[in-house]
């Protein structure tokens, strides 16, 4: 499986397109997210998955169980291929999800989002650290039943170790020497793909890139470049 998505985050429609038109080729798949999808809603994820690759709904539903639920259950006809919700949603929302979710759509739990760090956590009176919280949300996404988590590649290789047989969302990443924007906790896709990572969230050193199409063939070119 190729495991690069692109990050189509725009809430441009027309400039969505040209993304995936240029990265279709090279791509496992699309990102599409909230700025996206209040822009353009299901019609414009259903446009985006025409360039046929699967689709990743990254919405991050958070809310009562019932609301999520019916929330997932709205969102079936699109059949993503990977839906998010927030691990903080809690044990019975996270089964929640999942139940509502079609077969073939994998329901993952975002533990901690790659823009916070320790400081972050104790601001919001959480005394743990950034690898602490994600295992214990990883271990509450795991007992739901969902199919895995999203997690910084800080965090990617100490979960796989618990969680052999999950499945794990990277974002933040970026190739080496690239800047960090406003991601806190990075990695490298090699770094991320050698510690566990399933699919490798990657957004702007593709998408503004000069040439998005070359950008992603010199991402790929690098991951083949790894011992098997």
């Amino acid at each position: 499986m190729n495991p690069i998505y692109v990050a189509i985050d725009t809430p441009d429609l027309r400039r969505a397109q040209d993304i995936s038109e240029a990265v279709k080729r090279h791509a496992g798949g699309l990102k599409v997210g909230l700025e996206f999808f209040s822009a353009n809603g299901p019609a414009g994820v259903a446009r985006i998955a025409e360039f046929g690759l699967p689709i990743f709904l990254d919405l991050k539903l958070h809310d009562i169980p019932n609301t999520v639920a019916k929330a997932v259950a709205a969102l079936a006809p699109l059949r993503p291929a990977i839906l998010t919700v927030h691990a903080a949603g809690g044990r019975e929302m996270l089964s929640a999800a999942k139940r509502a979710a079609p077969p073939e759509t994998k329901v993952v739990a975002v533990t901690l989002l790659t823009s916070l760090d320790a400081g972050d956590l104790n601001d919001l009176g959480i005394e743990r650290s950034p690898a602490d919280q994600v295992a214990r949300l990883a271990w509450i996404a795991r007992d739901a039943g969902v199919d895995g988590i999203v997690c910084s590649g800080a965090e990617v290789g100490a979960a796989r170790a618990e969680w052999p047989s999950g499945f794990f969302v990277v974002p933040g990443i970026r190739p080496s020497g690239g800047p960090a924007g406003d991601q806190k906790r990075v990695v490298t896709p090699e770094q991320a793909l050698d510690d566990g990572a399933s699919v490798l969230v990657i957004g702007r050193p593709i998408t503004e890139a000069a040439d998005p199409a070359q950008a992603i063939v010199d991402i790929a070119a690098g991951l083949s470049q790894m011992p098997a």
